[in-house]
Protein backbone atom coordinates (compact mmCIF):
# COMPACT_ATOMS: atom_id res chain seq x y z
CA UNK A 1 0.00 0.00 0.00
CA UNK A 2 2.90 2.00 0.89
CA UNK A 3 4.85 1.29 -2.27
CA UNK A 4 1.30 2.21 -3.93
CA UNK A 5 0.83 5.41 -2.51
CA UNK A 6 4.75 6.62 -2.94
CA UNK A 7 4.35 5.64 -7.19
CA UNK A 8 1.21 7.66 -6.68
CA UNK A 9 2.83 10.44 -5.33
CA UNK A 10 5.48 10.12 -8.14
CA UNK A 11 3.74 10.05 -10.69
CA UNK A 12 1.41 13.30 -9.80
CA UNK A 13 4.35 15.19 -9.15
CA UNK A 14 6.01 14.20 -12.60
CA UNK A 15 2.87 15.43 -13.76
CA UNK A 16 2.41 18.53 -11.92
CA UNK A 17 6.02 19.82 -12.93
CA UNK A 18 4.98 18.79 -16.74
CA UNK A 19 2.08 20.78 -16.39
CA UNK A 20 3.90 23.95 -14.66
CA UNK A 21 6.63 24.17 -17.13
CA UNK A 22 4.21 24.10 -20.24
CA UNK A 23 1.94 26.17 -18.66
CA UNK A 24 4.37 28.65 -17.21
CA UNK A 25 6.85 28.42 -20.90
CA UNK A 26 4.23 28.02 -23.53
CA UNK A 27 0.84 29.10 -22.67
CA UNK A 28 1.30 32.40 -20.30
CA UNK A 29 3.64 34.12 -22.98
CA UNK A 30 0.98 33.16 -25.66
CA UNK A 31 -2.02 34.60 -23.49
CA UNK A 32 0.25 37.64 -23.37
CA UNK A 33 0.16 38.29 -26.99
CA UNK A 34 -3.26 37.99 -27.71
CA UNK A 35 -3.77 39.85 -24.28
CA UNK A 36 -1.88 43.06 -25.15
CA UNK A 37 -2.99 42.62 -28.89
CA UNK A 38 -6.73 43.34 -27.67
CA UNK A 39 -5.88 45.92 -24.64
CA UNK A 40 -6.93 48.73 -26.57
CA UNK A 41 -9.80 47.00 -28.11
CA UNK A 42 -10.95 45.36 -31.53
CA UNK A 43 -10.80 48.55 -33.32
CA UNK A 44 -7.83 49.39 -32.54
CA UNK A 45 -6.38 46.06 -33.12
CA UNK A 46 -7.91 45.70 -36.83
CA UNK A 47 -6.70 49.53 -37.44
CA UNK A 48 -2.80 47.98 -36.19
CA UNK A 49 -3.34 45.17 -38.64
CA UNK A 50 -4.45 47.63 -41.44
CA UNK A 51 -1.29 49.57 -41.13
CA UNK A 52 -0.24 49.86 -44.75
CA UNK A 53 3.58 48.61 -43.75
CA UNK A 54 1.88 45.61 -41.34
CA UNK A 55 0.15 44.04 -43.92
CA UNK A 56 2.80 44.49 -46.69
CA UNK A 57 5.27 43.12 -44.56
CA UNK A 58 2.98 40.03 -43.79
CA UNK A 59 1.77 39.68 -47.19
CA UNK A 60 5.74 39.91 -48.06
CA UNK A 61 6.61 37.08 -45.30
CA UNK A 62 3.70 34.99 -46.48
CA UNK A 63 5.28 34.88 -50.70
CA UNK A 64 8.69 34.26 -49.60
CA UNK A 65 7.83 31.38 -47.05
CA UNK A 66 5.95 29.80 -49.79
CA UNK A 67 8.88 30.26 -52.38
CA UNK A 68 11.51 29.04 -49.54
CA UNK A 69 8.78 26.12 -48.24
CA UNK A 70 8.56 25.01 -52.64
CA UNK A 71 12.44 24.85 -52.71
CA UNK A 72 12.52 22.54 -49.59
CA UNK A 73 9.94 20.32 -50.43
CA UNK A 74 12.35 19.92 -54.18
CA UNK A 75 15.46 20.21 -52.48
CA UNK A 76 14.70 18.10 -49.05
CA UNK A 77 12.39 15.02 -50.81
CA UNK A 78 15.54 14.88 -53.04
CA UNK A 79 18.20 15.01 -50.26
CA UNK A 80 16.32 12.59 -48.34
CA UNK A 81 15.90 9.90 -51.20
CA UNK A 82 19.50 10.22 -51.78
CA UNK A 83 20.39 9.40 -48.00
CA UNK A 84 18.28 6.89 -47.39
CA UNK A 85 18.60 5.10 -50.98
CA UNK A 86 22.08 5.60 -52.12
CA UNK A 87 25.71 4.49 -49.99
CA UNK A 88 28.75 6.74 -51.10
CA UNK A 89 31.65 8.49 -49.35
CA UNK A 90 30.88 10.87 -46.62
CA UNK A 91 26.87 9.77 -46.27
CA UNK A 92 27.16 9.71 -42.91
CA UNK A 93 28.26 13.23 -42.60
CA UNK A 94 26.05 14.90 -44.89
CA UNK A 95 23.61 13.10 -43.14
CA UNK A 96 24.55 14.58 -39.71
CA UNK A 97 24.99 18.23 -41.29
CA UNK A 98 21.24 18.11 -41.97
CA UNK A 99 20.59 19.29 -38.63
CA UNK A 100 23.08 21.49 -38.68
CA UNK A 101 20.63 25.10 -38.87
CA UNK A 102 19.08 23.20 -36.13
CA UNK A 103 22.45 23.88 -33.97
CA UNK A 104 23.75 27.37 -35.48
CA UNK A 105 22.58 30.47 -33.86
CA UNK A 106 20.65 32.15 -36.75
CA UNK A 107 22.46 35.32 -36.47
CA UNK A 108 25.55 33.53 -37.67
CA UNK A 109 23.39 31.70 -40.71
CA UNK A 110 22.66 35.39 -41.16
CA UNK A 111 26.18 36.38 -41.11
CA UNK A 112 27.12 33.05 -43.53
CA UNK A 113 24.71 34.30 -46.07
CA UNK A 114 25.72 37.41 -46.13
CA UNK A 115 29.74 36.81 -46.61
CA UNK A 116 28.72 34.37 -49.11
CA UNK A 117 26.31 36.70 -51.17
CA UNK A 118 27.71 39.61 -50.42
CA UNK A 119 29.94 42.18 -52.81
CA UNK A 120 33.43 40.42 -51.55
CA UNK A 121 31.72 36.70 -51.36
CA UNK A 122 32.34 34.12 -54.26
CA UNK A 123 28.55 33.93 -55.47
CA UNK A 124 28.37 37.94 -54.82
CA UNK A 125 31.08 38.26 -57.08
CA UNK A 126 29.68 36.54 -59.72
CA UNK A 127 25.92 38.03 -58.77
CA UNK A 128 27.44 42.01 -59.34
CA UNK A 129 29.21 41.32 -62.91
CA UNK A 130 26.10 39.33 -64.10
CA UNK A 131 24.37 42.25 -62.89
CA UNK A 132 22.22 40.04 -60.68
CA UNK A 133 21.12 42.02 -56.91
CA UNK A 134 20.94 39.27 -54.33
CA UNK A 135 21.82 40.91 -51.08
CA UNK A 136 19.44 43.17 -49.17
CA UNK A 137 16.86 41.92 -52.06
CA UNK A 138 14.16 39.01 -52.13
CA UNK A 139 16.34 36.47 -52.92
CA UNK A 140 18.45 36.84 -49.90
CA UNK A 141 15.55 36.90 -47.46
CA UNK A 142 14.58 33.17 -49.45
CA UNK A 143 18.20 32.19 -49.12
CA UNK A 144 17.95 32.66 -45.28
CA UNK A 145 14.55 31.00 -45.09
CA UNK A 146 15.58 27.77 -47.30
CA UNK A 147 18.19 27.49 -44.86
CA UNK A 148 16.80 27.74 -41.73
CA UNK A 149 13.84 25.51 -43.05
CA UNK A 150 15.97 22.75 -44.71
CA UNK A 151 15.90 19.63 -42.29
CA UNK A 152 11.99 19.60 -42.05
CA UNK A 153 11.18 18.19 -45.39
CA UNK A 154 14.04 15.52 -45.38
CA UNK A 155 13.62 14.29 -41.18
CA UNK A 156 9.97 13.58 -42.60
CA UNK A 157 10.60 11.89 -45.59
CA UNK A 158 13.16 9.86 -44.29
CA UNK A 159 11.30 7.86 -41.92
CA UNK A 160 8.84 7.08 -44.47
CA UNK A 161 11.57 6.01 -46.60
CA UNK A 162 12.72 3.69 -44.45
CA UNK A 163 9.43 1.93 -43.61
CA UNK A 164 8.38 1.77 -47.19
CA UNK A 165 8.14 -2.45 -48.70
CA UNK A 166 10.81 -2.42 -51.30
CA UNK A 167 8.75 -5.18 -52.51
CA UNK A 168 6.18 -2.72 -53.88
CA UNK A 169 8.56 -1.03 -55.79
CA UNK A 170 10.05 -4.34 -57.51
CA UNK A 171 6.27 -5.60 -58.74
CA UNK A 172 6.13 -2.07 -60.23
CA UNK A 173 9.13 -2.90 -62.35
CA UNK A 174 8.19 -6.55 -62.77
CA UNK A 175 5.15 -5.06 -64.41
CA UNK A 176 7.13 -3.10 -66.71
CA UNK A 177 6.50 0.23 -65.19
CA UNK A 178 9.34 2.92 -65.61
CA UNK A 179 11.39 4.70 -62.80
CA UNK A 180 9.28 7.78 -63.69
CA UNK A 181 6.13 6.23 -63.21
CA UNK A 182 7.18 3.51 -60.41
CA UNK A 183 8.12 6.77 -58.46
CA UNK A 184 4.61 9.05 -58.99
CA UNK A 185 2.61 5.97 -58.93
CA UNK A 186 3.88 3.79 -56.23
CA UNK A 187 7.12 5.53 -54.01
CA UNK A 188 5.06 9.29 -54.25
CA UNK A 189 2.03 8.30 -52.74
CA UNK A 190 4.08 6.63 -49.30
CA UNK A 191 5.89 9.91 -49.11
CA UNK A 192 3.11 12.19 -49.35
CA UNK A 193 2.55 12.73 -45.56
CA UNK A 194 6.30 13.44 -44.81
CA UNK A 195 6.20 15.19 -47.49
CA UNK A 196 3.35 17.72 -46.60
CA UNK A 197 3.66 17.77 -42.65
CA UNK A 198 7.43 18.60 -43.25
CA UNK A 199 6.15 21.61 -45.63
CA UNK A 200 3.82 23.32 -43.28
CA UNK A 201 6.58 22.67 -40.86
CA UNK A 202 9.06 24.42 -42.79
CA UNK A 203 6.35 27.20 -44.04
CA UNK A 204 6.15 28.22 -39.81
CA UNK A 205 9.18 28.25 -39.21
CA UNK A 206 10.34 30.80 -42.19
CA UNK A 207 7.57 33.13 -40.99
CA UNK A 208 9.09 33.53 -38.06
CA UNK A 209 12.44 33.49 -39.02
CA UNK A 210 14.35 36.56 -37.79
CA UNK A 211 17.78 36.44 -36.62
CA UNK A 212 19.15 35.13 -40.35
CA UNK A 213 16.42 37.68 -42.09
CA UNK A 214 17.60 40.72 -40.19
CA UNK A 215 20.89 40.94 -41.79
CA UNK A 216 20.45 40.15 -45.36
CA UNK A 217 17.05 41.59 -46.16
CA UNK A 218 18.05 45.20 -45.98
CA UNK A 219 14.79 45.94 -44.59
CA UNK A 220 13.09 48.39 -46.72
CA UNK A 221 9.59 49.26 -46.00
CA UNK A 222 7.22 47.89 -48.74
CA UNK A 223 10.06 45.68 -50.71
CA UNK A 224 12.01 43.86 -48.05
CA UNK A 225 10.75 44.03 -44.72
CA UNK A 226 9.38 40.94 -43.28
CA UNK A 227 7.22 40.65 -40.31
CA UNK A 228 9.62 39.55 -37.75
CA UNK A 229 11.71 42.24 -38.33
CA UNK A 230 8.93 45.05 -38.39
CA UNK A 231 7.98 43.53 -34.95
CA UNK A 232 11.24 44.29 -33.85
CA UNK A 233 10.67 47.78 -35.40
CA UNK A 234 7.27 48.28 -33.90
CA UNK A 235 9.08 47.01 -30.17
CA UNK A 236 12.00 49.66 -30.62
CA UNK A 237 9.41 52.39 -31.93
CA UNK A 238 7.63 51.67 -28.09
CA UNK A 239 4.29 50.21 -30.07
CA UNK A 240 3.67 46.70 -28.47
CA UNK A 241 0.46 46.58 -29.37
CA UNK A 242 1.36 47.49 -33.35
CA UNK A 243 4.00 44.80 -32.49
CA UNK A 244 1.82 42.21 -30.62
CA UNK A 245 -1.19 42.65 -33.64
CA UNK A 246 1.10 41.39 -36.46
CA UNK A 247 2.51 38.24 -33.38
CA UNK A 248 -1.27 37.20 -32.95
CA UNK A 249 -2.11 37.02 -36.67
CA UNK A 250 1.73 35.09 -37.45
CA UNK A 251 0.94 32.87 -34.31
CA UNK A 252 -2.56 31.79 -35.30
CA UNK A 253 -1.38 31.25 -38.88
CA UNK A 254 0.98 28.84 -37.16
CA UNK A 255 -1.21 27.38 -34.76
CA UNK A 256 -3.75 26.50 -37.63
CA UNK A 257 -0.48 24.81 -39.63
CA UNK A 258 0.09 23.01 -36.41
CA UNK A 259 -3.11 21.56 -36.68
CA UNK A 260 -3.30 20.54 -40.38
CA UNK A 261 0.20 18.94 -39.58
CA UNK A 262 -1.17 16.65 -36.61
CA UNK A 263 -4.40 16.41 -38.79
CA UNK A 264 -2.37 14.38 -41.48
CA UNK A 265 0.12 12.75 -39.00
CA UNK A 266 -2.94 11.33 -37.25
CA UNK A 267 -4.43 10.47 -41.10
CA UNK A 268 -1.38 8.34 -42.03
CA UNK A 269 -1.38 6.76 -38.38
CA UNK A 270 -5.11 5.29 -38.92
CA UNK A 271 -4.51 4.18 -42.28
Amino acid sequence: MTNLLQSRWWSWGFRSAVMLYFVVLIVLPILGIYGQSFSDGWPQLVHNLSDTLAWQAVLLTIKLAVIATLINVLIGTMAGWVLIRYRFPGRQLLNSMVDLPFALPTAVVGLMIMLLLGPRGAVGQWAEEAGISILFHEPAIVVAMVFVTFPFVIRAVQPLLEEMDASEEEAAYTMGASKAKTFFRVLLPAMLPGILSGAMLAFSRALAEFGAVVLVAGNIPGRTLVASVYIFGQIESDNPAGAAAVSVLLLTLSFLILWLVGYVQARRMGR
